[in-house]
């Protein structure tokens, strides 16, 4: 019997992460920033991550040299938050971004 209930109790936790994840509870994705001059042009940076749907937020403080973006749900995925800054370049200036696990 205990079996039994410590089954359920696994399942039901299972369900409700999976419901979370699926129906907007947030989640935060580590970017290690790079590039010639790019920690000069973050707000260009948070812009371009901004554009994509769901991001909530976008933090360069906590971690020097990286940003951890907020996102709702699973609207975004981690491989596009890393094209968004890829794609920020300039005259003479680029960014990109890697994805931390």
């Amino acid at each position: 019997m205990k079996r039994a209930g410590a089954s359920f109790v696994l399942f039901s936790v299972l369900m409700v992460s999976w419901l979370g994840a699926a129906y907007g509870a947030d989640q935060k994705v580590m970017l290690m920033l790079g590039g010639t001059y790019c920690d000069l042009y973050l707000g260009d940076v948070e812009s371009a991550l901004k554009k994509l749907t769901g991001i909530k937020a976008v933090d360069f403080k906590s971690m020097k040299g990286h940003a951890i973006v907020t996102l709702e749900g699973n609207k975004t995925t981690s491989n596009q938050l890393a094209q968004a800054v890829n794609g920020v370049k300039g005259n003479g200036w680029h960014c990109s971004a890697e994805v931390m696990k």
